[in-house]
């Protein structure tokens, strides 16, 4: 057997070895992965599931650092199935090639992804599989998007210490829970702050505040996740979880962090940061002007 001929059965990493340029790229891939779709142009397909598998390579423009270790400097396991589940909630398609376009023009929207090889194979049609590949390479500046369009936007809520200790709380996430992804905002608990004589160790002193009181929150129910990173923000977020802020990272790492420290205010730059639906308060002090809707919650 020819090398082209094994390289075009095997997986697609070895076509992505094969064609690598001077400089080889990193790899992260997703490996057989099974779904039910309703797809195909023959009326038999039509009103009926089939097995689909998924084989998908991508070549990344960031090398992985044995230094850092950081969930937001990578492109992430998750952006590849999801881009498998956008498409496939996005309407039926005919053509595995068209099904297969999509999803490498979604993953390469990824600022880190420089090539998308795409296997999709159906298991069903008879004793063998039955598929295409594709590859695909992204543009030399690529599109940087917080969210992918469609995304859901989250209810950013602040809960003020008061409304951390209500006996009520479950009730309270119970009607949060039903509306979608919700990420709460804390401030510090009630007491004194270590004080700094440097403002920036001050800052990271006031954030790691919040940091402690989130963790408080997070030991009264069960759903409260405590999350510092993007990555793991945005997963929450497409999958309706409760999430509770701890912001060190985010505001550390921003290129454009808030001015402002104060809880309520760091709350505010979350929501107009990820468009949230609403920014919602359980106490605290409102913002007088937001890009984005404003609720004080009564009680």
């Amino acid at each position: 057997m020819s090398d082209e001929t094994r390289q075009a059965f095997a997986h697609p990493a070895e076509r992505s070895r094969a064609s690598a340029g001077p400089e080889p790229l990193d790899r992260i891939m997703l490996r057989d992965h099974l779904r039910e779709v309703e797809i195909g142009a023959f009326q038999s397909e039509r009103g009926v599931t089939q097995r689909v598998k998924f084989n998908l390579v991508v070549e990344v423009r960031a090398a992985a650092d044995a230094e850092t270790d950081d969930v937001d400097r990578i492109l992430s396991y998750d952006t590849l199935i999801e881009a498998i589940d956008i498409e496939l909630a996005a309407g039926r398609v005919n053509l595995l090639e068209t099904l297969a376009a999509r999803i490498a023009e979604r993953v390469l929207a990824h600022p880190l992804a420089a090539r998308c090889f795409v296997r999709i194979e159906k298991l069903d049609r008879g004793p063998f599989a039955l598929g295409v590949e594709i590859v695909r390479s992204a543009p030399e500046r690529p599109r940087l998007r917080l969210l992918d369009e469609g995304a859901p936007h989250p209810a950013v809520v602040f809960l003020s210490n008061e409304a951390i200790s209500r006996p009520d709380l479950s009730a309270l996430l119970d009607g949060l829970e039903g509306q979608g992804p919700v990420v709460l905002c804390v401030g510090p608990a009630d007491g004194p702050v270590p004080r700094a004589a440097h403002p920036m160790a001050q800052r990271r002193i006031d954030l790691l505040a919040i940091e402690q009181n989130a963790w408080v929150l997070a030991a009264r129910d069960p759903r409260c996740v405590v999350v510092d990173s993007r990555t793991e923000l945005e997963w929450a977020m497409r999958h309706g979880r409760i999430s509770v802020w701890a912001p060190s990272k985010l505001v550390l790492d921003s290129a454009d962090p808030p001015s402002a420290t104060g809880a309520e205010a760091l709350a505010q730059w979350l929501a107009e940061s990820f468009a949230a639906a609403r920014l919602e308060f359980h106490g605290g002090t409102p913002p007088k002007a937001a890009t984005v809707p404003v609720v004080v919650a009564e009680g």
